[in-house]
Parts: structure tokens; sequence; C-alpha cells
């Protein structure tokens, strides 16, 4: 525990010293590309291989293409908005995925090193597209992924008893789901109430894209395990000492950044000013 502990606060320190230490974009774009590299290199290892081993020079590669794929579409809005779409859509697929799994599991195949260059790279865009417009932006939606998955794991110990999707991630509960989702009501209600003002339809709007940003959060975090329990795989790495790989860290933000990115730029558009 006091392992996870120290890393947790060392990640913490890291991200938001890049986020608010200053207005360099540079601190970010470094962190994002790493990100990208490390987290393209677990992907490779939960995809399916021929041989029983994972060809660790080959995961390097291909965590080099997915950083350098996300290095371009930070400084290509156009390509940004086409992983941004193409991820959305994923998701979107993911749903039935999630929702069949074991029965139908023909999404496991060579198809995923696209799924995952997308994901990561939409994701890594989205989070530095979010920081852009503001740095408290960025951390409302961490507070969205972060009070979710904090409400969903409290509630869930002390009252979980149906569950959420058990031969996906036995240990999710639907009591858990509505503890996570009370959690970040709170938190909208109190950025809505204190910081925005607009008016009742915009209030709206923002509040459905919040939802559905929470509701993506939990669909990442399910996708993630599902892969890891159809590879036979706990952990996605083991570079954070108690908290296991950067996928393990980002699984929900895969999902929520995109999509509240998206929602962003769609409100912007209609122009609703956060």
């Amino acid at each position: 525990m006091l392992e996870r502990i120290i890393t947790a606060l060392v990640l913490v320190a890291v991200v938001l010293s890049c986020m608010f230490a200053t207005k360099s974009p540079y601190p970010m774009i470094g962190l994002m590309i790493v990100a990208a590299g490390a987290a393209g290199y677990e992907w490779f290892k939960l995809m399916p291989h021929e041989s029983e081993g994972v060809n660790k020079i080959k995961a390097a590669g291909f965590g080099l293409i997915t950083a350098l794929v996300s290095g371009l579409a930070l400084y290509y809005n156009d390509l940004a908005l086409i992983l941004w779409s193409a991820s959305i859509l994923t998701w979107l697929c993911s749903l039935y995925w999630v929702k069949q799994y074991p029965e139908y599991d023909g999404w496991y195949n060579a198809t995923l090193y696209i799924v995952g260059l997308v994901l990561i790279s939409a994701a890594i865009t989205a989070v530095l597209y979010v920081w852009n417009q503001s740095p408290w932006w960025l951390m409302y939606l961490f507070l969205l992924v972060w009070g979710a998955d904090s409400g969903a794991y409290f509630v869930g110990r002390k009252f979980g008893k149906r569950k959420l999707a058990p031969d996906v991630s036995p240990n999710k509960s639907i009591e858990g789901l509505f503890g996570g989702i009370v959690t970040v009501a709170i938190i909208i209600i109190a950025v809505q109430a204190s910081y925005l003002h607009l008016t009742l339809s915009q209030h709206i709007l923002f509040l459905v894209l919040s939802i559905v940003t929470v509701f993506s959060s939990v669909l990442g975090d399910l996708f993630e395990s599902m892969i890891k329990r159809r590879a036979g795989i706990k952990d996605s790495g083991r570079i954070l000492p108690g908290h296991g790989g950067v996928l393990d860290r980002i699984d929900s933000l895969l999902a929520a950044a995109p999509i509240f990115a998206a929602g962003m730029y769609v409100l912007k558009l209609i122009g609703v000013d956060l």
C-alpha cells in the first residue's frame, strides 16, 4: 500500500507540474508523447501473438509509432479531429463487445493494433486540447474520471452485490456504478453553480457532456479489463510500482478524453463559451 501511495503522489506531482507550473506547452507535450509511447508498448503486449513470448523490440517499435502519430496529431488539428471521430466510433462498437463477452470475442485479432494506435493517439491529443482551453478544464476532466472511479470503488466495496459485468470485471458492481455517479454529480453541480455563467439550455448541454464523459470512462475501464482477461494478463505493465502499467492508469481516460474534448469543440462551434 505504501508503494502504491508513493507512486500516486509522484505521478500527481509530475502531472500537476506540467499542467500548472508553466504556460509553455512543451512540458505537457513531452509528457503526452512519453505516455503515448509507454501505452503503445503495453498495448502491443496485450495483442494476439503467434508465439507465446512477446517480442520486446517489436513492442518498443509499436510504442515509438504510437508516440510519433500522437506527436503529429498534436500539431495537426485536422488529424486530431479524425482520430477523435474514429475513437468515438470504436468506443460505440466496444459497447457491444463488452456486452457479448465471452460469447463473442471476434474483435480479438490483428485489427486491434490499429485500434490501439487510434485510441491512444486520440486520448493524448484530446488531453492536450482540453489543457490548451484551460488547465482547470483538464483538472475537471480528471476529477470526473477519478470521482467516478473512487466513488465506485468505495461504494462497491461496502454495498456492492449485483455485478456490473461479471465476465469482464468481476469486482465492479451496479451499486458501485451508482456510487460513482453520485460522486461526480456533486462535482458537476459544484462546478456549474460556482464557475459557469450559462443559459439554462447551455447548462443542460454541459451536464449531458459531463455525464456522457463519466459513462465513457467506465466503458474505457471495462474495455481494457476485457482485453487483459482475453490476453490472460493481470496488469498491462509494471512500470508504475503498486499500480501496474500506464494503460492501467489511463484506461478510463482513453474513452473519456476524446469524448469530452470533442464535446467542448462542438459546444464552441455552436457558441457555448466555457
